[in-house]
């Protein structure tokens, strides 16, 4: 509560905000705020003409440093007197004020409403897993740390089968004498691979030990098996969109006292295997972490951005260029050769293993200097992360007489090393020929803090969540041209050429990525088949794209194809401009959740194309066709039969005159008691629960416009609408509906097959007129905010 306001005086005063979010008990916060001065807060009330609580004025300054911006709103008696209603009228932002808005949930929550049963279980729940709490109570218990998340049982390790053999869950004290986090430092030649299938993993891990800044973010140093030891560890992974620390007790699988999956070189180090246990409990399981791509582990660690690039027919000719702007930029690399059909990690002659994860960790242009040549050559570093003897055979290899050509300080800068550790150098040209593909994660925003950066630069990036949901957005790719523009939109605008492009062309990079579908491998989902499509738009500040846009214009670049990996990802050289994005899945009406991400060399302005939900009446007035002044005329006589002296009828009245009309129309069981009254309140301002006749014919003119929409986006004749037309022929009569608006109405009033019939329709626009005129009614500067008191707020939602 506020107290003792003062026109610009100065001073503090303590505010206790109570907030609730509708779950349990009004929590409580209490902030002090200097008010007044010139570049101060300040606060301000103007009393009404009632008395003490007649109402009146409140104004909330923010000061000079948030540019003079401020609140304004009136504060009413609550009893009706002086003229005022009760609660708050909301007069907007001062100065020009511009509200930011968080990043709207694609899947939208009503707040208050229950979502989910919480577990009562402090440890349940991987977002709830709090280290320093879980620590605490650790140590005032007493006990180790045995996560529920992760149970030392048989499906933390496989979801589809039974485990080969009986493994034991042992911690590191259990396995060997003095356990260590780190020994000696992390470095590429730590990591083991074990007897999981995840060499995609260990290739990712090998290249995060490149960059020690990274590494220390993904894993804490500072942690160990000594001080304040509670067998509690904690990593943190870049998880869609957001850093995520992921905690886990130290009970790692073993067989006859050995780790069974990823280890490290020297048998008392275990942050590798620690690392890929948490990271398997964040993919679900160990056994989700079977089969991958490097980039997937390489984007988690570094929340960065992976271009696939297809070495044997569609390398760009300035692929080094590409390779050492990535290196310069710290971006991890990995590469890989296809499987032979019928053969599981083939070895070559030349010493290479197919269908096989390999890191690279170096691009260098080596000085070469000899009595009859000198100049450079483009050189690859490349580590198998078995870590053996399984090495490239070919020239520059380990015992290659090429090194000879390169001088003793040449090698040490080069950090050259001749054992059989699985890292070896190859020439671009032979890289380039005996690979297939190359993976290069470009770090953004996400992933270095500026301090962190140095001398590397970092893509810009921009980002969005999105989903995909059956019946309402999920319009499948350009194929399926009718439902295709229901798809998500996003806009980019491009704006600066990149500084070294001679044709003023901007590079983006587009990224689509589906959420959790490793995770729900256990529920028999795999990944979905994902890709996007670019448009250029003439107009930056246009709405929704509609199918007439998609029939007449082509697009300007899409996405390399449409593949099911958990992401697709595309460079492109465009013009500066703005353009519309549409990732979708291959099929219509397959749902899950979505990342959009842009990176650009130079800053990008994007944002998802949507509209604010209004109701635009233009006034037009069509003419009424024959057999509409008949049916006006039937209307009237039945009003005038049923009204009696008053002149006024009641919802069962009014449903009894409009289905001897409708029914003779339109084949559908009639308006409902419900719908009915719902087209009574939407003219019911005194709420009499009863219409005149000058309320009547307005409500007839709504009708009579509704039903003429209806059949015209009704061209099949069958008595329905599908949910994709819903928004096009609701835009056709005044509503404007935003993306999350047009969702919660296809839910409310579609039925299973997607389809709104005639009833349903003439209640959904009933409805969404009655409650937006009631907004607007509240809304008096046009803000998008209507402060309701609790009454109004009840008889505006309940009455309609």
């Amino acid at each position: 509560m506020f107290s003792g306001f003062g026109s610009g005086t100065k001073g503090t005063r303590t505010v206790k905000t109570f907030f609730s979010d509708g779950t349990g008990p009004p929590k409580v916060e209490t902030h002090t705020y200097n008010i007044g001065g010139p570049s101060g807060p300040n606060i301000g009330y103007t009393p009404g003409g009632g008395g003490a609580f007649g109402g009146g004025d409140v104004h909330l300054g923010l000061g000079d440093t948030f540019g003079g911006r401020g609140l304004d709103f009136g504060v009413g008696r609550g009893g009706g007197g002086g003229g005022q209603d009760g609660g708050f009228r909301f007069k907007g932002f001062g100065s020009g004020g511009r509200r930011e808005e968080p990043a709207p949930n694609p899947r939208p929550k009503i707040r208050g409403r229950p979502q989910r049963i919480q577990k009562k279980n402090p440890f349940v729940g991987l977002t709830q897993q709090q280290y320093d709490a879980i620590k605490s109570q650790c140590s005032q218990g007493g006990f180790l740390f045995e996560d529920p998340e992760m149970p030392a049982e048989d499906n933390s390790i496989f979801f589809s089968q039974r485990p080969p053999r009986q493994f034991e869950w042992r911690r590191p004290h259990e396995i060997c004498d003095n356990p260590e986090w780190i020994s000696s430092g992390a470095s590429r030649f730590d990591v083991r691979q074990g007897e999981l299938g995840d060499c995609w993993l260990l290739a990712a891990v090998a290249s995060l030990t490149c960059n020690d800044k990274l590494f220390h973010k993904v894993v804490p140093p500072e942690q160990n098996f000594t001080d304040d030891y509670c067998g509690l560890f904690r990593f943190n992974f870049w998880h869609q969109g957001d850093w995520q620390e992921v905690v886990v007790d130290d009970r790692l699988p073993t067989y006859n006292g050995q780790l069974v999956f990823m280890h490290s070189t020297e048998k008392n180090e275990f942050w590798s295997a620690l690392l890929e246990k948490a990271y398997a409990k964040l993919m679900g399981s160990y056994e989700s972490l079977k089969g991958g791509s490097t980039s997937e582990a390489m984007e988690d660690f570094t929340g960065g951005v992976t271009e696939m690039f297809d070495l044997r027919e569609k390398a760009p000719p300035n692929l080094l260029r590409i390779m050492l702007k990535a290196y310069e930029r710290g971006s991890l690399m990995g590469c890989s050769i296809d499987a032979d059909p019928g053969r599981i990690e083939a070895e070559q002659d030349n010493g290479l293993i197919m269908g096989h994860a390999y890191s690279v960790t170096k691009i260098s242009l080596m000085d070469i200097q000899t009595s009859r040549m000198q100049g450079q050559i483009p050189m690859v570093r490349v580590r198998n992360p078995w870590g053996n003897e399984c090495e490239w055979k070919g020239p520059w290899s380990d015992s290659s007489q090429e090194w000879g050509l390169i001088s003793d300080d040449e090698k040490e800068e080069l950090g050259l090393r001749k054992d059989d550790d699985g890292e070896f150098w190859m020439s671009f040209k032979d890289f380039t020929a005996e690979f297939q593909k190359l993976e290069i994660c470009n770090l953004g925003p996400d992933s270095l803090d500026e301090e962190d950066l140095g001398d590397k630069k970092r893509w810009e990036m921009h980002k969005e969540h999105g989903a995909w949901v059956p019946r309402v957005n999920a319009g499948g790719c350009r194929n399926y041209l009718e439902t295709f523009w229901t798809n998500p939109q996003y806009r980019m605008t491009l704006t600066d050429p990149d500084d070294d492009d001679d044709d003023d062309l901007c590079t983006s990079i587009v990224a689509i990525l589906q959420k959790d579908r490793r995770k729900k491998r256990k529920e028999g989902l795999d990944m979905l088949t994902i890709g996007y499509v670019i448009y250029k738009l003439e107009d930056d500040q246009s709405g929704p794209l509609d199918v007439k846009f998609f029939k007449y214009n082509a697009s300007v670049a899409k996405s390399p194809t449409f593949i099911n990996m958990r992401e697709v990802c595309g460079r492109h050289k465009l013009p500066p401009g703005t353009y519309c994005i549409i990732p979708s899945t291959f099929e219509p009406m397959q749902e899950g959740d979505f990342l959009v991400r842009i990176f650009s060399e130079k800053r990008n302005e994007s944002g998802e194309i949507d509209e604010q939900t209004a109701y635009v009446d233009d006034g037009e007035r069509r003419d009424p066709t024959d057999e509409e002044q008949s049916q006006e005329s039937s209307l009237k006589d039945n009003f005038r039969r049923l009204a009696g002296e008053d002149m006024e009828i009641d919802a069962f009245e009014l449903q009894e005159v409009l289905n001897a009309v409708f029914q003779k129309e339109f084949s559908f069981p009639g308006f409902t008691i419900d719908a009915t009254r719902s087209m009574v309140a939407m003219h019911d301002g005194d709420l009499s629960g009863k219409l005149g006749y000058d309320e009547f014919k307005d409500l007839w003119e709504d009708l009579r416009k509704w039903k003429g929409v209806f059949k015209e986006y009704d061209q099949d004749r069958s008595g329905a609408l599908n949910s994709y037309e819903l928004r096009s022929a609701l835009n056709s009569v005044g509503f404007r509906l935003s993306n999350r608006t047009l969702q919660s109405l296809v839910m409310r009033y579609s039925n299973r097959e997607g389809h709104i019939n005639f009833g349903d329709f003439i209640v959904c626009a009933v409805r969404l007129k009655t409650m937006l005129t009631s907004f607007r009614g509240v809304d008096v500067e046009g803000q998008g905010i209507a402060p309701y008191d609790i009454e109004s707020f009840i008889q505006t939602t309940m009455y309609s």
